[in-house]
């Protein structure tokens, strides 16, 4: 699967391979698992994150990844979101330093 990642001005296409988002399950769960216990999000703590807000800290995640270029972790932290998230096509990262700022788009199909 393709996800589009803008980050500021610029779009990234991250092509996710379909055994990422087969074989990631055990580590998509471990990330839930993480975040049930709350999570810094920015300048707000958050008890228990709902999907939209454990994307976001995916999608922070992914972000470092790319800056790190870290090949593997963007691609867990992509497979992450289309898991949670199946329709997204879209992230729109905030560079800000709001992550609840990052905004996702989805296929109307």
């Amino acid at each position: 699967m393709i996800l589009e990642v803008k980050v500021d001005e610029r779009t990234f296409p991250i092509e996710v391979p379909q055994q990422v988002l087969d074989d990631g399950e055990p580590f998509f769960a471990k990330m839930d698992h993480d975040m049930n216990a709350g999570w810094q999000m920015s300048r707000h703590y958050i008890d228990n994150p709902n999907v939209i807000q454990r994307c976001q800290i995916a999608a922070d995640r992914l972000l470092s990844a790319m800056h790190m270029e870290n090949q593997s972790s963007l691609l867990m932290m992509a497979g992450y979101i289309l898991k949670r998230m199946p329709k997204v096509n879209r992230i729109d990262i905030d560079t800000t330093g709001n992550m609840e700022e990052t905004e996702f788009h989805f296929d109307d199909s």
